[in-house]
């Protein structure tokens, strides 16, 4: 049997994604040469930018104060390192943020989408990426000391940094030990803009394959509305049936925004 999930129908404009980026991408500032002693004379009389600064210190700032101190593009300017000519590294941190509408939208970027933006080539869009994977993989190790079920603040959270961004819908499992432990994390399915065909026997297959003895469902809205669907609530039903034939509880099923998450557990629907 299969069941297709559905976001509900919203008059608003769906969201596109990153921002495009007018023009063709810049100079990209990856690689940076260390001149050695046979060329200073040659390099002597190159005019270089004078930074502000202010610009010039944000590690500095970070040893003196703590990094909580630091804006997001002075601690995405310490990543980054080095900037490209006319535009010191804070500017460019700055300006990156902007144009994906916020860090959310910087980090969750694919890597296309980063080498596509002046100021950045596979160096620098390897840096984000990697931060970006770190900070979901720290959230998932959190999940995996201590019982999930104590914890769904970190459930969601973890289930908006990996689907919330996502402009198709992407389901995915999580599948937890006896004691409610993340043992695994698996995509189960992916369809459109607007709706994402589950195989519950699939589910159930994993589910086994982990020796799982409960799972969360989720799955993202690309529309932004964090009401479940008719759709939604039949696969929770059908789901959780067939789970209990292998002793398998489902516990929850999300729905992911980019701005939240709904538990149709702490709804009562489930």
């Amino acid at each position: 049997m299969t069941t297709h999930l559905t976001s509900r129908p919203t008059s608003a404009t769906l969201p596109t994604g990153h921002a495009a980026i007018a023009g063709k991408a810049g100079p990209q500032g990856d690689d940076v040469h260390v001149p050695g002693p046979e060329s200073d004379a040659h390099d002597a009389h190159i005019p270089r930018p004078t930074l502000p600064h202010t610009a010039e210190r944000p590690r500095e700032r970070l040893l003196a104060h703590g990094p909580e101190v630091l804006t997001s593009a002075e601690l995405l300017a310490i990543i980054l390192r080095t900037g490209i000519p006319g535009c010191d590294v804070v500017a460019l941190s700055h300006r990156l943020i902007s144009q994906c509408g916020g860090l959310r939208g910087l980090l969750s970027a694919d890597t296309a989408t980063l080498m596509a933006m002046p100021g950045l080539g596979r160096a620098k869009a390897c840096q984000i990426q990697a931060i970006s994977e770190l900070g979901r993989r720290a959230l998932e190790e959190e999940l995996r000391v201590g019982e999930t079920l104590d914890q769904p603040g970190r459930v969601k959270r973890y289930c908006i940094a990996r689907l919330g961004h996502l402009e198709i819908e992407h389901c995915i499992a999580l599948f937890l030990d006896t004691r409610f432990r993340l043992v695994a994390c698996e995509e189960v399915s992916r369809g459109t803009l607007s709706q994402a065909s589950v195989y519950p026997r699939e589910v159930v297959k994993a589910a086994l394959r982990h020796h799982a003895a409960a799972l969360i469902l989720a799955h993202n809205h690309p529309s932004g509305v964090a009401e479940a669907s008719e759709a939604d609530l039949s696969l929770t039903r059908h789901l959780r049936k067939a789970l209990a034939l292998v002793d398998v509880r489902l516990l929850d099923h999300l729905i992911i925004t980019p701005n939240g998450a709904t538990s149709l557990a702490e709804q009562g629907a489930m």
